[in-house]
């Protein structure tokens, strides 16, 4: 990146304000927006559906599947994805969109393991290993996969891969018959810990000694607790996720699983390349009380704080494992420590909560708490005070996603600005920030919503798939260019 005149000295003069001296970005810090495969890939104006989409993933199936769209329950669009942004077959545009015009450093990406398994490969054995991943993953996704990598480093944009994000293979998850009947579907993705925690572990391995010549920085699961929630606990129209569930047992089991299977993918990924740098990405918020004048909400505002936002890393940083809950760890588990070399910190809102006064997990006595009203409540202080949360374990941070899907109206910076100067001030108090990342570099099929909702830089035409620079585009390549954040307030 650029830095302005000066720059080291006393500052730049940043987008938002001409005369506010603002403050250079640490050496290596990167400028980056953030997509995932499944949300991005379909769309392709000229290559055939056959070609560019993949029917292979339970995710698709959540979202074309009419007996599943027609369920009220599921909160589903019916979007085709088709209208996508098509990035599958334009990613050489993005790329140079995003080096050129938005001057940034980095692309995060994720790799569709059902991309590159649409079946189940053959093992010799219960658990898959690395060498029988290689030898089945299908040839023409891992050389589309290479040619997207090469394509960015081309660009001078160092790539950040997402192992898992959200989406697995119907082989490994089917979903739909998981959401019919969770305790008799073949396939049950996150219901089966165990099978889990082998075929990711693997997984990341392959993807490690396949792709690692082009990837330092690997993420390994994508929001967990999102996962759990939205896909075991409690699905509601802000986000359902396959297979729809709500059974809480269930999902404290799948969180368990969850931090097996980032310590497994953690350990194959060094496993080909020492000098890999591997990180979790929780989404993290610092809960408000709705009333402070209530014991019962002040109890669920630590409640939440522990079981959202520190289990796993308690779990993935020292091995403290709290399987019950209640805020003491009574597990050490030496298999799981210092499996981070860094967290990825996807924020977007400050998350109210009220307490319940009574568990509703039979056996879990701190699950007493609910979130209450928006779940977007812009709060820009918060992103500095969950990395300063992150700091507290000794890791380095770095901001994988935030962003708003609210461009109505949008002057430039009045999203983005307040953040990166909360930010900043985190970096003013010490904190090890490494990047930030903006969600999204373009328009994408945003889950449950499809098209609904649009957080991209790029605006995208579902039809002609033109991309259009927002506001708030422009906002973060003046930042990008001058190599700085605003100062803190």
């Amino acid at each position: 990146m650029r830095l302005c005149p000066l720059a080291l000295l006393i500052g730049c003069a940043g987008p938002a304000d001409k005369g506010t001296p603002d403050v250079p970005v640490p050496d290596g810090f990167l400028f980056g927006a953030a997509m995932a495969g499944f949300q991005v890939e379909a769309g392709c104006p000229t290559l055939p559906a056959a070609d560019c989409e993949d029917p292979h993933s339970d995710w698709y199936q959540w979202a074309t599947d009419p007996e599943l769209v027609a369920e009220p329950g599921n909160f589903l669009s019916g979007d085709p994805l088709s209208l996508g942004p098509g990035y599958w077959e334009l990613y050489e545009d993005d790329h140079r969109r995003a080096a050129e015009e938005l001057h940034l450093d980095s692309l995060r990406i994720s790799l569709e393991m059902s991309r590159l398994f649409p079946a189940r490969p053959p093992t010799a054995g219960a658990a898959p290993t690395v060498d029988e991943l290689v030898a089945a993953a299908d040839p023409g996704a891992v050389q589309a996969y290479r040619a997207i990598l090469r394509s960015m480093r081309g660009q001078g944009l160092e790539p950040l891969v997402t192992l898992n994000h959200y989406t697995l293979p119907l082989w490994l998850h089917d979903g739909k018959a998981c959401h019919e009947d969770p305790d008799g579907c073949a396939a049950r993705g996150w219901l089966d810990g165990p099978t889990m925690v082998a075929w990711l572990g693997a997984y990341a391995g392959f993807c490690a000694r396949t792709f690692g010549d082009e990837v330092r920085w690997w993420a390994t699961l994508n929001e967990p607790m999102a996962v759990v929630v939205s896909g075991y606990l409690l699905p509601t129209a802000d986000r359902t996720n396959p297979p729809g569930l709500a059974r809480p047992t269930d999902a404290i089991d799948v969180a368990f699983a969850m931090i097996d299977a980032h310590a497994a993918m953690y350990d194959a990924v060094h496993a080909e390349d020492g000098d890999a740098q591997v990180g979790l990405v929780p989404n993290l918020s610092i809960p408000k009380p709705e009333d402070e004048a209530r014991p019962e909400d002040l109890s669920a505002a630590e409640h939440f704080d522990h079981i959202y936002n520190r289990v796993f890393l308690d779990a993935l940083v020292d091995g403290a494992l709290d399987r019950d809950l209640d805020g003491v760890a009574e597990l050490d588990r030496p298999d799981l420590a210092g499996r981070m070399d860094y967290v990825g910190i996807n924020y977007y809102t400050q998350v109210t909560v009220r307490g319940t006064g009574v568990s509703f997990v039979p056996g879990y006595a701190w699950v007493d708490f609910l979130p209450v009203g928006s779940l977007w409540t812009e709060h820009p202080e918060g992103l500095g005070d969950v990395a300063r949360l992150v700091d507290s374990y000794g890791l380095p941070v770095i901001i994988t996603e935030n962003g708003t899907y609210n461009h109505e109206n949008d002057p430039v910076g009045r999203f983005l600005n307040p953040h990166l100067a909360a930010l900043q001030g985190a970096i003013d108090d010490g904190v090890d920030v490494r990047g930030y990342f903006l969600w999204s570099l373009i328009d994408n099929y945003e889950w449950n919503h499809g098209m609904d909702l649009r957080f991209g830089a790029y605006e995208v035409d579902e039809v002609s798939k033109e991309r259009r620079l927002r506001d708030i585009g422009r906002g973060l390549a003046g930042w990008a260019e001058a190599g700085a954040l605003p100062a803190a307030d």
